[in-house]
């Protein structure tokens, strides 16, 4: 019999591994030193595996061109140059070979608009970084409003969350002396007027909730120290943080909200007045506010609203409807002097749309006089401009798009009507269109050049059906007249949580690197997801997160039953919430994949609340300090999963040492664990980029040709 005192830390994690999840949970864990980020000793260890791996992917003879094809594709001069609006310019952050870290520049629409656009440089973050030493990656600026002549830049020290907050001169195009300096933080930030900030952060002790985020909310004046700033809003630690919003419309209204996030689809949304004093908003707590139009809030309702309990006044908002309310309507009404409920003819508030069983509203922005919505229907996107008509409510019409598109609101003018927004397909290229939201048309301003060859690929939408009976829909990019014989190198993605959508975008890289050589491309749009609306990303939360796995799993089954492909030459790719999808597709059905790309992920969910920033998903996964909830966790929990006795397929595990989002340590504990059990595993460490992998186009270009070196050994091999 083993005694405590005879086995080593890993055999004793081995022999309780054979014992079972429950057991194994409770064990000490002999890889928790992995969890230091940069202490020598993880250092060193990441320095090992990257040590073993790299040799073997760079090595291979397809690297170089796969590198090389996506460089050329991530720093071409011929992408479209993302706009935004300030004041009547139009910003664009570029990066190429010649300006790896990038540069921020300006130009005006009629230039934006032409072939060849005459550009100025504002910021060079190449020439920044070296004169001050620092690896900084761009994380965006927020210029003043009205006046839009100084900005808040914002830094990140290798592609972290956490910024450096400079104020920057439009006009002189330099930082300002003696201006608006915050230092390293998790911050948000706004203009309260053009001399005042109201920002949360970290302050000192005491000030962040468990999540990491900032509790506290301040106003800063020109010249205060940040001891100095006044405390508006105070949080609690338990809450994943609270954030200021100002909100202006084109007539010159503003409101000051303060969003206190109790998890992280619960909020409690304030109104401050001018006196500092904050009244809670009687709003659903699952609702996002998404502008101001002509005084009124519009925001989106992720659960039922029946407003002041009046449905037959069409008061009763459905779960997924976008809404008007002016902030008048919530607040506090005077008492009737007869006590009678007094009720106004006015649509107020008022359904602007409310879609329908498979349909949801993806994004929502805002102009002078118009509130634009992209709407899904069955994952095929459009785009319509909503107009109010007063007692009569709101009309909408739609604006140019494409068939089977995904559609994206890239920028809305700081005044005016104008929007940018891009169409795309799987197979067709982006582009960027140019409406004035009050008319019905619009132009193409910039289409993107193909970058791949696509007359050989079809793109259909499919359906599986999952454990409990429900269709699944999925989209496959294949080769037309493919042979049904279960041979095609196939790649199944999907992310399945945080009711983001899985769309049918344009991506060169899957293209180059990957179609074009042969490859087949599958996106499963599985339940936690948001197409279709709140209902879709309900079903698979806490408890009921088996059903996401679920769907993935039935995908990749009606993708083997149908012979598209085979186990052989299946692979899986995911990342942040879809690594952790990874990691239960590697422990739970590792049968069907002979290649699996676990990127950015979360593995061990018995800790992950104890991780950065992990207490803030809570609400989408639940906590595993509450033993009911650590059970259904435990379930499916991949760094606990992994058992004695079971053949995985080699895995490709990769993270990013700067990654304060996702912990490294979940990557490096689940590879350590592996190789305690003798399976096969590759693992790369990128010392920087973050979460976001935006470091720059040469590094973006090295992640993608080892995920395809590697995917192709795997995959189109043998």
């Amino acid at each position: 019999m083993l005694t405590l005192r005879s086995v080593s830390p890993a055999a004793l994690a081995l022999a309780l591994l054979a014992a079972g999840p429950v057991r194994a949970q409770e064990a000490a864990d002999p890889h928790l030193a992995l969890e230091g980020v940069e202490t020598p000793s993880s250092l060193d260890w990441v320095k090992a595996e990257n040590a073993k791996t790299l040799p073997v992917l760079t090595g291979d003879k397809r690297y170089q061109g796969l590198h090389d094809a996506a460089l050329k594709v991530l720093a071409a001069k011929d992408r479209i140059a993302a706009p935004t609006f300030v004041g009547t310019s139009v910003f664009n952050f570029w990066q190429d070979a010649e300006h790896v870290r990038g540069v921020w520049r300006r130009t005006s629409l009629e230039s934006y608009r032409s072939a060849d656009p005459k550009w100025e440089t504002v910021i060079d973050l190449d020439a920044l970084a070296k004169a001050e030493g620092k690896n900084w990656i761009w994380k965006g600026a927020d210029c003043r409003p009205k006046t839009h002549d100084r900005c808040l830049v914002n830094l990140s020290n290798g592609g972290k969350d956490a910024v450096e907050v400079r104020e920057f001169d439009l006009t002189t195009k330099s930082f300002v002396k003696d201006g608006f300096f915050l230092p390293e933080s998790k911050q948000t930030i706004d203009w309260l007027d053009a001399d005042t900030l109201i920002l949360t952060r970290d302050w000192g002790a005491g000030t962040t909730t468990d999540s990491g985020y900032g509790m506290v909310i301040k106003t800063l004046k020109r010249g205060q120290s940040l001891e100095q700033a006044v405390e508006v809003f105070r949080g609690e630690k338990a809450d994943v943080s609270a954030r200021p919003h100002v909100l202006r419309d084109a007539k010159g209204n503003r409101v000051v909200l303060i969003e206190r996030a109790t998890d992280f689809f619960h909020t409690k949304t304030f109104l401050l007045d001018d006196a500092g004093k904050a009244t809670l908003l009687p709003i659903p707590e699952r609702s996002s506010i998404r502008g101001m139009v002509d005084g009124d809030l519009i925001l989106t309702v992720e659960e039922a609203w029946n407003y002041e309990k009046l449905p037959s006044l069409g008061r009763n908002f459905p779960a997924g409807a976008l809404v008007s309310v002016s902030p008048k309507a919530l607040l506090p009404k005077p008492a009737s002097p007869t006590g009678d409920i007094v009720v106004s003819n006015d649509c107020d508030p008022c359904t602007i749309f409310a879609p329908g069983a498979r349909q949801s509203i993806d994004q929502v922005a805002v102009t002078d006089n118009r509130v634009v919505a992209v709407i899904y229907d069955n994952v095929k996107g459009g785009i319509r401009s909503f107009s109010d008509h007063g007692e009569f409510g709101w009309r909408s019409q739609g604006l140019p798009g494409l068939d089977n598109a995904a559609v994206s609101i890239v920028a809305t003018a700081d005044s005016g009507d104008e929007v940018f927004y891009t169409v795309e397909g799987f197979i067709t290229p982006t582009q960027l269109k140019l409406a004035d939201a009050t008319k019905a048309g619009a132009v193409t301003v910039k289409t993107l050049p193909a970058r791949f060859d696509a007359s050989k690929l079809v793109v259909e939408q499919k359906e599986a059906v999952s454990k409990d009976g429900t269709k699944i829909p999925y989209f496959l990019v294949s080769q037309k007249g493919a042979k049904l014989d279960g041979s095609a190198p196939t790649l199944l993605h999907a992310y399945g949580g945080f009711q983001i959508s899985k769309l049918p975008v344009y991506d060169p890289l899957i293209g180059k690197l990957w179609l074009e050589r042969g490859g087949s491309y599958a996106v499963a749009n599985i339940r936690g997801g948001g197409e279709f609306g709140p209902a879709w990303h309900e079903a698979a939360l806490k408890a009921n997160r088996q059903r996401a796995y679920d769907d993935y799993f039935a995908v990749a089954e009606n993708l083997i039953s149908t012979k598209v492909s085979s186990p052989r030459h299946l692979g899986a790719y995911g990342r942040s919430n879809g690594g952790l999808l990874m990691g239960v597709a590697l422990t739970q059905r590792p049968d069907l994949w002979n290649a699996v790309v676990v990127e950015s992920p979360l593995l061990d969910m018995i800790r992950y609340t104890q991780l950065p920033a992990g207490a803030s998903w809570i609400g989408e996964y639940g906590d595993p300090a509450i033993p009911a909830e650590r059970a259904w966790i435990a379930a499916y929990s991949p760094y606990q999963n992994l058992k004695v006795g079971v053949k995985y397929p080699l895995a490709y595990i990769t993270t990013s040492t700067k990654d304060d989002r996702v912990h490294p340590g979940h990557a490096r504990k689940f590879s350590a664990r592996l190789a305690d059990l003798g399976q096969p595993y590759m693992y790369y460490e990128n010392t920087d980029g973050g979460h976001a992998n935006g470091a720059d186009p040469a590094a973006n270009a090295k992640r993608w040709a080892l995920h395809y070196t590697y995917l192709s050994r795997q995959l189109m091999d043998h």
